[in-house]
Order: structure tokens, then C-alpha cells, then sequence
């Protein structure tokens, strides 16, 4: 699957998307998020407070327990303010 990343987590991760492939026991974005942190210090720092990063998955914003298996894309991003 492709991951996104947008705003500070792109900041922080240091590029703008990859594939990836989670291990089998990855299985919701949850899960997703504690293995990309596991990754280095750049996706560690990105995803420190992982309450607060938002997910879309397929271009939809799903929540933490979205499961991930026919994920093609998921896009992750810092809380969006208006103004």
C-alpha cells in the first residue's frame, strides 16, 4: 500500500509518500500508526502524539479501528484547523 504524509508528519518523516507493507498482524490504522513510529526518529517524532494524527484511508477519513487490509492508500495528517 502507498502511505501519505502531509504537513508536519511529511515534515518530520522527511518525504512526501512510500509503499509500504506492514506485517500481517497490522491489521487497523491504529496498529498502522504504532508500526511506522517503530521505524525511526523521523516517524517516531511524526507520530509521538498519535491521538492527534488524522487518517484517510482511499481518500476517506477513517477512525483509529479502520481495518487496513484492502487499503490501497493511506494518507496521514495533523488535525486541519479553519480560518
Amino acid at each position: 500500500m502507498r502511505a501519505l504524509y502531509f504537513a508536519s508528519v511529511r515534515e518530520r518523516v522527511g518525504i512526501t509518500e512510500e509503499e509500504i507493507d506492514p506485517p500481517k498482524s497490522v491489521a487497523n490504522v491504529a496498529q498502522l500508526i504504532d508500526w511506522l513510529a517503530s521505524r525511526g526518529e523521523g516517524y517516531a517524532e511524526a507520530f509521538a502524539n498519535r491521538t492527534a494524527i488524522r487518517a484517510a484511508i482511499d481518500k476517506n477519513h477513517a477512525r483509529r479501528d479502520a481495518p487496513i487490509a484492502s487499503a490501497r492508500e493511506i494518507a496521514f495528517f495533523p488535525p486541519m484547523t479553519g480560518g
